[in-house]
């Protein structure tokens, strides 16, 4: 099994980025997780520009994402909403199709005892329109992330490593009952 994760960051010293990290090191010998590129690659999208051949990176990611069985996006919160580079990443693939039906966990992690709610919102609503599956259980706001790491990163709160192996355990099950009724 294959489950790709995104973090919607693109700061070296992501919490989000961490956080993907942290369920990667928690993943079953069986399910090989695989750290998406930089969405700084993606060129900005406009839909005269999404033309065979797409752009290299935008069929990197295309790539990607036909041969996850599930994914992970984790953002933080600018401005009230995801970062642009994630929505550019989101546009890129609207019309190819790759998240119809994919089991997908939505994570949002902020400094605030928000946890970047309102991003969370707007990428789940997002998800949605792109027709994913979105198991309840792999949703996931992390409030006061930075309090729940150590100065290096790693997650030293158990309530969240617990949380963390929940949205993971949630999509591997998805995932084995999708493979189960094929």
């Amino acid at each position: 099994m294959r489950i790709l994760t995104i973090s919607g960051s693109l700061r070296a010293a992501s919490t989000n980025t961490l956080l993907l990290e942290a369920i990667a090191e928690l993943a079953p010998s069986s399910v090989t997780v695989i750290r998406s590129g930089s969405l700084d690659s993606l060129p900005h999208f406009s839909p005269e520009r999404d033309v065979d051949p797409a752009p290299e990176a935008v069929t990197d990611l295309r790539t990607q994402l036909r041969e996850a069985d599930a994914v992970i996006i984790c953002t933080p919160e600018y401005i009230h909403s995801m970062p642009g580079v994630l929505k550019n990443m989101l546009d890129w693939v609207a019309s190819s199709g790759e998240f119809v039906h994919k089991p997908v966990g939505v994570l949002s992690a902020g400094p605030s005892d928000m946890g970047g709610s309102r991003a969370h919102t707007a990428l789940s609503h997002t998800m949605e329109v792109l027709m994913a599956q979105q198991p309840e259980q792999a949703s996931l706001i992390v409030p006061f992330v930075r309090q729940r790491m150590d100065a290096d990163g790693r997650v030293t709160d158990p309530v969240l490593k617990q949380a963390l192996q929940t949205v993971l355990s949630t999509l591997i099950d998805t995932v084995g009952k999708q493979t189960a009724q094929v």
